[in-house]
């Protein structure tokens, strides 16, 4: 199957990165010619290259200003690519929420693992009164009752 000319697919005209950082660029508003050379760095002749094959596909709009010409985002000429991207996204996102699952059953298991080696994994031990650190575990056993600091009331 032939490819389709560059200047009739949305899909080849984003596919020169090159395009994308013009697309990039003036997503956030209209650009003229001079402000896109500045902001990325390469010469005229090319940026008017890559804002023909823009404006030709239709994902640019110009208007005129004057002398100069602004530049901006057509986003109604991105929908082909968001929806085939979309696509791709409700599956990727599918995956991940599976995939989230299969790590949790493993990190539990793994602590179950742990626990079952060495039953005081897992759990917070502090000082106690005797000095020990056998009586009281986070919340318990006779371990001092915190008190108020009166240096941070109200926070």
């Amino acid at each position: 199957m032939a490819r389709a000319a560059t200047t009739t697919d949305a899909f080849n005209a984003v596919a020169e990165p090159r395009r994308r950082q013009i697309l990039t660029e003036i997503s956030a508003g209209e650009l003229s010619v001079t402000e896109l050379v500045g902001r990325l760095g390469v010469a005229q002749p090319l940026v008017s290259k890559h804002l023909r094959v823009l404006r030709e596909t239709g994902l640019v709009a110009v208007r005129d200003d004057g002398r100069q010409r602004l530049y901006r985002l057509n986003g109604p000429a991105l929908r082909p690519i968001y929806e085939w991207v979309r696509d791709f996204e409700e599956l990727w996102s599918g995956r991940f929420a599976r995939l989230d699952v299969v790590l949790a059953e493993l990190r539990a298991a793994e602590l179950d693992a742990a626990r079952a080696t060495d039953p005081q994994q897992g759990t917070l031990r502090t000082e106690d009164d005797n000095g020990t650190g056998d009586d009281a575990e986070l919340g318990g056993g006779d371990a001092p009752e915190r008190r108020a600091n009166p240096h941070h009331e109200g926070v």
